[in-house]
């Protein structure tokens, strides 16, 4: 079937391995189909402008052709794909994923169906969590689309937001100084006690010892 009004052209690159591409007309840029199979290739392409004409079935779509080789797409939550993710790390690193999926910001999406999950649940969380909120959510979504568990990604690389660490600075020479003189007191102070007795005299005045 011939889609009027398509979004996506199809390309053909001998030149390339015969591999085929699409082109958005929209932006002129090109994206390989991953296929040198013409009919395949054609399917690809009529399923990219069949989503792009009717945003409503996207889901349906990607949820048909992901059903048919991934069993867990009906089941699959964003906490199964943190409890996947997890035991790939080692030391410090897996510390601090075991510190970060606690994060309240992610009970916005933890029981949600990955495959139902839309960009702006994504910005939701991202709005009510963190700095450290948005650089583990944006590995766990990465680990979801290189699992194929997301035909896309929900949320294109260049529109997530930027992370902004708080700043941080050196301390000045003033306060260098100031910190080493606090030190050098404390250790005079620390190292001349006890004091003496201010009313008792040096042995040396003192006459000689009476036994009574």
């Amino acid at each position: 079937m011939t889609l009027m009004n398509t979004r996506y052209r199809l390309i053909h690159r001998s030149a390339r391995g015969g591999m085929y591409y699409s082109l958005d007309k929209q932006t002129g840029r090109r994206h390989s189909l991953q296929t040198r199979i013409a009919s395949e290739a054609r399917q690809i392409l009529e399923a990219k402008n069949i989503a792009e004409r009717q945003p409503a079935l996207n889901q349906q779509i990607a949820r048909a052709y992901l059903a048919g080789s991934d069993s867990g797409v009906n089941t699959r939550t964003w906490l199964h794909a943190m409890e996947m993710l997890i035991p790939q790390k080692h030391g410090s690193n897996l510390e601090r994923w075991k510190r970060a999926v606690p994060d309240r910001a992610f009970d916005r999406i933890r029981h949600k169906l990955v495959i139902e999950t839309k960009g702006e649940d994504l910005l939701k969380v991202l709005q009510a969590g963190t700095v450290s909120t948005n650089v583990f959510l944006r590995q766990i979504h990465n680990f979801c689309v290189d699992m194929t568990w997301l035909p896309w990604p929900l949320i294109p690389k260049r529109r997530w937001p930027a992370v902004r660490y708080k700043d941080r600075r050196a301390i000045t020479a003033i306060e260098h100084g100031q910190i080493v003189e606090r030190e050098r007191t404390a250790t005079a102070v620390s190292t001349a006690w006890p004091p003496p007795c201010r009313g008792s005299l040096p042995s040396s005045t003192m006459g000689p010892a009476h036994i009574y």
